[in-house]
């Protein structure tokens, strides 16, 4: 599973990395992202246009969807099972975006509590998740867009501190990922596995990330002082995905 990550760099450099225009669209640094907050994804404009950048909700809803899932928002989608449930078999084919990132969080359970770790690229790079978005009308006929995460079997780095982990699309393959003519589920399915382990690192980072109000620098700085046990199976404010 994927539930908390960062996005701290600047605008115009991640326009520059991942090929977007990113207008007057801002996005100030994030170090807790969170479930139903907005993040910044990339899309592909119609007809092989140029890729565009949008806020959008962090958990999918789907555009048939009478109601905003509240206790459990669809933050991830299984790359197993992504080709065969209703809520994202259709934006897998049509609506697939990159949702950048440079580091995100995994609690390890050590006894009875649970240590928050961060991973990244050894390269201190940003990078982008395989993300599915789609469009949903609101009541009052307001257009929410929104996206989830798609995730995989956790990698030799990931797996004993979790045993999923978000899919990092490789540099090469996020045009692949975002071509608007490629509908193939197989072919798109060859990009959903685990990233290199030898091109990440994970360490522990302060239990202040728990908390879904704290958002500072010192949420991404390692530590090395045993972590306090907490009660919860899921950091708090986060009532845990649905993963579908």
């Amino acid at each position: 599973m994927c539930g908390r990550y960062s996005l701290i760099g600047d605008m115009r450099e991640l326009a520059l990395r991942f090929d977007f225009d990113a207008g007057a669209l801002d996005h100030p640094p994030r170090y807790n992202v969170a479930p139903t907050q907005d993040v910044l994804a990339v899309i592909q404009g119609a007809d092989r246009g140029g890729r565009s950048a949008a806020l959008m909700r962090w958990g999918l809803i789907p555009s048939w969807a009478r109601s905003v899932p509240v206790a459990k928002p669809l933050i991830n989608a299984r790359a197993e099972t992504v080709t065969e449930k209703p809520s994202f078999r259709t934006a897998l084919r049509q609506r697939r975006c990159l949702i950048l990132a440079d580091g995100f969080y995994e609690w390890q359970r050590v006894g009875s509590s649970r240590r928050p770790m961060r991973i990244v690229l050894k390269s201190g790079e940003p990078f982008a998740f395989a993300g599915l978005w789609d469009s949903w009308q609101d009541p009052k006929g307001e257009i929410v867009r929104s996206c989830a995460i798609i995730t995989t079997a956790a990698n030799d780095l990931l797996r004993p501190i979790h045993n999923r982990m978000p899919v990092i699309v490789p540099r090469e393959l996020e045009s692949l990922w975002l071509d608007v003519d490629l509908r193939d589920p197989a072919t798109l399915a060859e990009t959903l596995v685990p990233y290199p382990a030898a091109a990440l690192e994970a360490y522990q980072v302060s239990n202040l990330v728990n908390r879904v109000a704290n958002d500072g620098p010192e949420l991404a700085a390692p530590v090395e002082t045993p972590v306090q046990p907490w009660g919860s199976s899921f950091p708090e404010g986060q009532t845990g995905p649905r993963l579908l």
